[in-house]
């Protein structure tokens, strides 16, 4: 973890996961902020909350671009020299901090001697409590001086000579890193994530995505390039997805679901599954699935899961009847190897959890409509999916077609397969039926 401006190395070149390998990838950073933001909202632990945050703002500062895309990746090196911009000797740590080097020193584990080639990885060496007995201080105090610490070194790095940037977007990833800004937003309450996350949405759909629904790989210098691969699809219909459920933009539902139809169409084989490449694509000598699991979630394994999610916000059982097959035809293969089938357990987890389909009705404003999203957006329940809106007549989403308010107050229908308990419209009634 980059202590000063957030985000992770790509790897560690050494067993006790001190020195990295110092580039930093827009796909792992994306699964990152994911999994620490759902550890934070199970556990409630601010620390997990802290790090999701501080990788999100990285990408936020560094890795997007002007359009609204996010790039692809940060060199290790700089100048040809590997994590020359990342290290700092003891003697730079004194200059840049006074009287408070000592104590950031102890902290991340600063030394005259270095860690790595005579100079200094930051790395939280001590634990938050033993610096701040050390130093005397209470530990919210501790804990303000060292923030204090980081941001001086962040700004004097900057100044620096930084790393190469890959200023490529490619799309499967930024779907990934939507998704997170999108979930991080909507759980965090922050606005301004939604923001970033709604800018990547619509530089995706504008420059990525064409009238037809049909999505390219790359982009750069204002040029998209290259068929895309299932992933492609998948992985962005999944960010549109997160991003309807965090603001309930229905174009964003819509260009989901025309999304994901057009990949049933290009890539569905109709055996089961999900080929890599569309069959307008050049010409291979086999055209593979989408099965494993990679440094990314297999193209296919996320196909199916925003198709099961797809059913449950649509009633369309082609959806959940698409996802199955696709998992019953690599069944006998997760079992013996999970790990590399993760995200078919995902799904599978999903299907079988018989998810619940919950529509909020009622205008987004009202504090009293609010406080039911706030809480169907508690705690972690990764078996739901939310729709949300004014009561009307017409609309997109069909989770909110035919349900009104009750006596004109915002309300809550919890249902499964489409069949909806009574409508709910007192928040700790809603909490006791999703058993919080």
């Amino acid at each position: 973890h980059d202590q000063l401006g957030g985000g992770f190395h790509r790897y560690t070149v050494d067993a006790v996961w001190l020195v990295p390998h110092f580039e930093k990838m827009l796909y792992d950073n994306s699964q990152l902020a994911r999994i620490y933001l759902k550890a934070w909202q199970i556990t409630g632990a601010a620390e997990h909350r802290q790090t999701a945050e501080s990788i999100l703002d990285f990408v936020a500062r560094d890795m997007t671009s002007p359009e609204g895309g996010f790039y692809s990746t940060l060199d290790a090196d700089t100048d040809g020299e590997e994590g020359r911009t990342y290290v700092w000797s003891a003697d730079e740590i004194t200059e840049a901090l006074g009287d408070n080097a000592h104590h950031f020193a102890h902290a991340y584990g600063v030394t005259p001697g270095g860690n790595f080639e005579g100079e200094n990885i930051l790395h939280r060496a001590v634990p938050a409590e033993a610096v701040a007995e050390a130093a005397g201080l209470d530990l919210a105090e501790s804990e303000r001086r060292l923030a204090a610490g980081r941001a001086r070194l962040l700004e004097l790095r900057d100044r620096r000579p930084q790393p190469g940037r890959d200023e490529k977007v490619i799309t499967a990833w930024n779907g990934l890193m939507l998704a997170a800004f999108a979930d991080a937003g909507r759980f965090l309450q922050r606005d301004d994530y939604l923001q970033v996350a709604r800018r990547d949405a619509d530089f995706l759909l504008s420059e990525l995505v064409t009238p037809e629904r049909r999505v390219f790989r790359t982009w750069k210098d204002g040029r998209a390039r290259l068929n895309g691969y299932i992933e492609d699809y998948s992985h962005t219909v999944e960010g549109l997805l997160s991003l309807y459920e965090a603001t309930f933009d229905e174009t964003y539902f819509v260009a989901a679901r025309e999304l994901a139809d057009q990949m049933v169409v290009h890539f569905a084989d109709t055996d089961g599954g999900f080929f890599e490449t569309s069959d307008d694509h050049e010409n291979l000598i086999t055209r593979p699935h989408s099965l494993h699991d990679n440094a990314t979630p297999s193209g296919g394994a996320v196909a199916a899961t925003v198709m099961l999610r797809l059913a449950s916000l649509t009633g369309e059982s082609a959806y959940r009847g698409g996802a199955l097959a696709a998992v019953s035809r690599i069944a006998t293969a997760i079992e013996p190897h999970p790990t590399t089938y993760a995200q078919w357990l995902v799904a599978l987890e999903y299907h079988f959890s018989s998810a619940h389909e919950i529509a909020v009705i009622g205008d987004l404003d009202l504090p009293a409509t609010r406080a039911l999203l706030d809480v169907v957006n508690r705690g972690f329940r990764p078996a739901q999916v939310l729709a949300a809106g004014p009561p009307v007549d017409i609309t997109p989403v069909p989770l909110l077609r035919g349900r009104g308010t009750v006596g004109g107050v915002p309300t809550a229908y919890v249902c499964r397969n489409f069949v909806c308990d009574l409508p709910i419209v007192d928040p700790d009634a809603l909490a006791a039926r999703l058993n919080l």
